[in-house]
């Protein structure tokens, strides 16, 4: 059975990526990183696996999902 995909909050996404806030913000809005998961009101999280892919390759990154 395959593990369940994780949901990573801001201060493991920042730490992992080594990016600042701001700037993984207006990649997100641009489409060069994973968008956020809504996991709760108020919380949301990023999918480790789109993170992960993001790592391995952060200039060829494109958001299938950014609109």
């Amino acid at each position: 059975m395959s593990d369940p995909e994780r949901i990573i909050r801001l201060k493991t996404v920042l730490s992992r990526t080594g990016l600042s806030r701001s700037t993984m913000y207006r990649k997100i809005a641009e489409g060069t990183f994973p968008c956020q998961v809504r996991i709760s009101i108020h919380g949301a999280g990023w999918r480790e696996s789109a993170v992960n892919q993001w790592i391995a390759d952060p200039v060829g990154f494109r958001n299938e999902h950014a609109g």
